[in-house]
């Protein structure tokens, strides 16, 4: 299904850990009447030598693109910024700049993390 692009307002955020201890970030998108989420990608990944998960480069590169396109110094002023969406029904797949022509997919721009990271 074709992604459309939608005006958004970022609801709120969230930037911890899910039921399962995996790390992860999402923004709560509010389209005016609906809404949806973007994230919820695994940030960090399995250590199989230390029983344990720890951080990796395609996390920290997903909280920074995040910020970055959307034109803040910190996660916590993401909440209440007017952002655009690419979506579909069950998908956020990218987000830009409410104004400029910059826009952020984690699954092509931080594709070459994946291997290195381990971060299925």
């Amino acid at each position: 299904m074709e992604a459309e692009i939608r005006n958004a307002v970022i609801e709120s955020t969230s930037l911890g850990y899910e039921d399962h201890g995996i790390f992860t970030a999402i923004l709560h998108l509010d389209y005016g009447g609906a809404g949806q989420g973007f994230g919820l990608y695994a940030l960090d990944a399995y250590d199989k030598e230390n029983d344990c998960r720890k951080g990796t480069a395609y996390g920290m590169e997903f909280i920074i693109r995040t910020m970055r396109v959307v034109g803040v110094k910190n996660w916590e002023e993401l909440e209440g910024k007017h952002i655009r969406a690419k979506a579909n029904w069950n998908k956020v797949v990218a987000i830009g700049h409410f104004l400029e022509d910059n826009w952020f997919n984690p699954d092509e721009d931080l594709k070459d993390f994946i291997d290195e990271d381990n971060n299925d």
